[in-house]
């Protein structure tokens, strides 16, 4: 059995090719929410998809830096809702659910990026 009291968040759920697993799953999730969709209109998703990762990962405990703009510049324009923020949610605990995380898992990782939403939601 590993000892994870030592080991970050990231590292409990499996590392970069788990955070990309549960990436590739979240887009597809959102992407196909005709609410969502049109939020990512000519949007490059490798690219997006790439930085997500690297936000996501740093902010569950990697080591890798995440050098992508700010969530309040990367968001500011794309007059976000409470209720699309929300959709969001649901489909990243959907996707980490998916990806075989349990419950308390999902709620930490909601509770890691919660505060996020004052940046996020600017409608």
């Amino acid at each position: 059995m590993t000892d994870t009291t030592q080991q970050s968040l990231f590292e409990q759920l499996g590392g970069e090719d788990a955070v990309a697993a549960v990436v590739d799953i979240f887009y597809d999730k959102v992407l196909g929410d005709p609410d969502l969709k049109p939020y990512f209109a000519g949007v490059d998703l490798d690219r997006l998809k790439q930085h997500q990762r690297r936000f996501i990962g740093q902010a569950l405990g990697s080591t890798r830096p995440y050098s992508g703009r700010s969530m309040r510049k990367a968001h500011e324009h794309l007059a976000i809702t409470d209720a699309a923020f929300g959709r969001v949610v649901e489909h990243l605990a959907a996707s980490l659910g998916e990806a075989g995380v349990d419950e308390e898992t999902i709620g930490i990782v909601a509770e890691t990026l919660l505060p996020l939403k004052q940046d996020i939601v600017t409608a």
